[in-house]
């Protein structure tokens, strides 16, 4: 895919070098946004995650996830070239309600998003879908496969996470690092196809 004209809404197109873009890497509790960063991100990737222990029993509810053993208790950061000209910083968010406070400060600079969603758990991404809707961050939203995901129509699931038509909902597997790629991927191309509407004259 040619992304070489991508810029910044608002930019000026062209130029040399390499453009680097902040991404978020956002969602729900165990949605698998640390899988994500570690499958895709060409350098080893920072993590911050801490052994879930009995004391945060009552505060981490393990509804669908029983098994989870970590949690993301800072952020995940990772970097990944799509080409010679374009750079992805990605910082994946916390999930728990807990470490909420710490969105804002991810949200700085960040161009666009990620939004995982588990389809076992839907309304586990709510809360990161009003964030972007709220910061004004463009997002697409990525459904990550669990072995036990059931399959659901595309359209049913956008009319249940009530998101705009024009926000692209794709399926991936967040352990594979060309699906996790490919929706990267498509997240550029949702932003540069949302720059071109904005230069577009009035």
């Amino acid at each position: 895919m040619d992304l070489k004209g991508f810029d910044h809404p608002g930019g000026p197109a062209g130029g040399g070098g390499t453009r680097s873009v902040k991404v978020m890497i956002a969602g729900g509790f165990g949605t698998g946004k640390t899988t994500m960063v570690r499958s895709v991100s060409d350098i080893k990737p920072l993590t911050t995650e801490e052994t879930l222990t009995q004391a945060s029993a009552d505060v981490d509810h393990l509804i669908g996830v029983a098994d989870k053993t970590e949690t993301t208790v800072s952020l995940d950061f990772g970097k990944i070239s799509i080409n010679d000209s374009l750079m992805l910083y990605l910082f994946g968010t916390p999930g728990q309600e807990r470490f909420w406070f710490l969105w804002n400060g991810l949200f700085k600079g960040a161009l666009g998003a990620v939004v995982l969603v588990d389809t076992r758990r839907l309304a586990s991404s709510f809360r990161a879908i009003e964030e972007m809707e709220r910061q004004e961050v463009p997002f697409v939203i990525a459904l990550n496969v669990f072995p036990d995901s059931k399959d659901h129509p595309i359209e049913e699931i956008r009319d249940a996470l009530d998101i705009s038509p024009h926000t692209p909902v794709v399926v991936c597997d967040a352990r594979d690092r060309a699906s996790s790629r490919d929706v990267l991927i498509t997240l550029m191309r949702h932003l540069k196809e949302r720059s071109a509407v904005a230069l577009e004259p009035r």
